[in-house]
């Protein structure tokens, strides 16, 4: 079995429990997505999957959660590069 494939992004504009709900929801609707774990305090967010995530999908759903991704885009790390330095544009 292939070892799941990480995003790591940043999403800005999150002051709640519900924020982290609706934009972990609409990232979880994301065909692959295995796991959605949010940090309210810092907007960091890591998206496990079967295999990469398109990264405008990723962009589309935190967009339709009513957020945007701080770094404009997402980018799929391995799991060996599992910082968030090396996985930042």
């Amino acid at each position: 079995m292939a070892a799941p494939t990480l995003t790591r992004v940043t999403v800005t504009g999150m002051t709640c429990g519900h924020c982290v709900a609706s934009v972990s929801e609409e990232l979880g609707e994301l065909a692959g997505v295995e796991r959605v774990d949010v940090v309210l305090e810092t907007g960091a967010v890591t998206i496990t999957s079967g295999a990469p995530l398109d990264p405008a999908d990723v962009e589309a759903a935190v967009a339709e959660a009513g957020y945007a991704l701080a770094w404009g885009r997402a980018r799929p790390c391995a799991p060996s590069t599992a910082s968030w330095r090396s996985c930042a544009p």
